[in-house]
């Protein structure tokens, strides 16, 4: 939606136009045939903040509230994160029509404290925020406008058979830290989620992959979960795929191509157990297989061919706390040319001894073009420190948002 300032403006004005000319200043909310024009001053909610500048968003957050006050018809944007709240009954919402957007994270909502269809009658929400709250199922029934739903942080260990049915445009999804296991994804409840883009199901206690996910996924976050295996073949439905997540499981063994993907860009396998490489598509461009059990790096596993005119472009790997006794072999710059920074820290030793390789950072020196590229991009470090490691290692957002 866009207010203009000036309802008059004249497209075929002249730029030397008189700087003192004043062109006469009102409200315009004339944008869309759905949205009425809203009597002035607009009404808001005493417990709340509703800024001129913003006129549709109503601020109740950080104020100690226990319960949700009265929102009048005209807000889009609620904003109630942070307070006390318990339970979201349908009575404040009696007037909502056009709210896009309700911001109900950081208070004590509980599953059986939402009244039933409360969201459901809201026909032009996009955003829902529930993460870090006290939910102990996955809140529904949901509109089916809704595209983000945050519900991170709850206690989640139920999914209704039908809960997931009717949200065909829903494209991010935040499962992260809740109770959810490998049973409660049996029913296969994102199927037919066919605009999904993005799934957050890290901190669960999944012991195996997510079953029959949709073929329009892009992000896909697994850390912190017990999965000791990936089915062969499992992503070849996945194409799409560009970053994935799997640090801190128990992974031990990769099929070797496994992640033959496309488009993916970012692979995190830290923190698990595996014992060799494997396969690496030629788009990816940050590796992390940190903290595992490898003591060589076979390049010709990650490499199997050189094409010249279809260069590999990894450019980032990262491998300390292995047991790596030498750096990677140098036919490693001939498969992946574009390769920038291999960081090697501090190797796992026997009987508990960390051990250090002669060089525990390598960084190519960059030609005069890619200098001038990473200096535009603010790539460049003076050093590597530990640091360093961990703005790499957020190359995506922990929530890919």
């Amino acid at each position: 939606m866009v207010f203009c300032q000036y309802e008059d403006y004249d497209f075929e004005d002249e730029y030397d136009e008189d700087p003192n000319h004043q062109h006469p200043y009102y409200f315009n909310p004339n944008t869309q045939a759905e949205v009425p024009r809203f009597p002035f001053p607009l009404q808001c909610a005493g417990e709340c903040f509703c800024p001129p500048a913003f006129p549709l968003s109503m601020y109740c957050d950080h104020r100690k509230l226990k319960t949700i006050p009265n929102i009048p018809s005209h807000v889009q944007q609620l904003y109630l994160q942070n307070n006390d709240i318990e339970a979201v009954p349908a009575g404040p919402f009696t007037n909502v029509t056009f709210l896009r957007e309700i911001n109900l994270s950081h208070n004590k909502i509980k599953f059986h404290m939402i009244d039933h269809g409360v969201f459901a009658k809201l026909s032009n929400l996009v955003q829902l925020h529930l993460q870090h709250n006290e939910l102990e199922e996955f809140p529904f029934p949901l509109p089916s406008s809704l595209e983000r739903l945050l519900l991170g942080f709850n206690k989640i260990s139920r999914l209704s058979g039908n809960a997931l049915e009717g949200l065909p445009n829903i494209t991010m999804l935040d499962l992260c830290n809740n109770f959810l296991d490998d049973s409660v994804l049996k029913g296969k409840p994102f199927t037919n989620m066919k605009n999904l883009m993005q799934l957050n199901l890290c901190n669960n206690k999944l012991q195996t992959m997510p079953p029959d996910l949709p073929s329009s996924l892009m992000y896909l976050s697994l850390e912190n979960n017990s999965i000791s295996y990936i089915p062969e073949n499992y992503f070849n439905r996945l194409p799409k795929i560009i970053a994935l997540r799997m640090s801190h499981n128990n992974l031990q063994n990769i099929p070797h191509n496994t992640f033959n993907l496309p488009n993916l860009l970012e692979l995190n396998l830290g923190h698990n157990k595996l014992k060799q490489v494997f396969y690496i598509p030629r788009s990816l461009q940050h590796l992390y297989i940190e903290d595992n059990d490898i003591e060589i790096i076979n390049v010709t596993l990650m490499c199997p061919s050189i094409d010249p005119m279809n260069t590999n472009q990894l450019t980032y790997i990262r491998v300390d706390r292995n047991k790596l006794t030498i750096p990677i072999s140098t036919y490693a710059f001939f498969c992946f040319p574009h390769i920038r920074t291999i960081y090697y820290g501090e190797q796992n030793g026997n009987v508990n001894k960390s051990t250090q390789l002669r060089t525990p950072v390598f960084r190519r020196f960059l030609t005069p073009e890619e200098y001038d590229e990473a200096e535009d991009n603010h790539e460049t470090h003076d050093r590597e420190t530990e640091e360093d490691h961990e703005a790499e290692e957020n190359y995506f957002h922990p929530y890919f948002q």
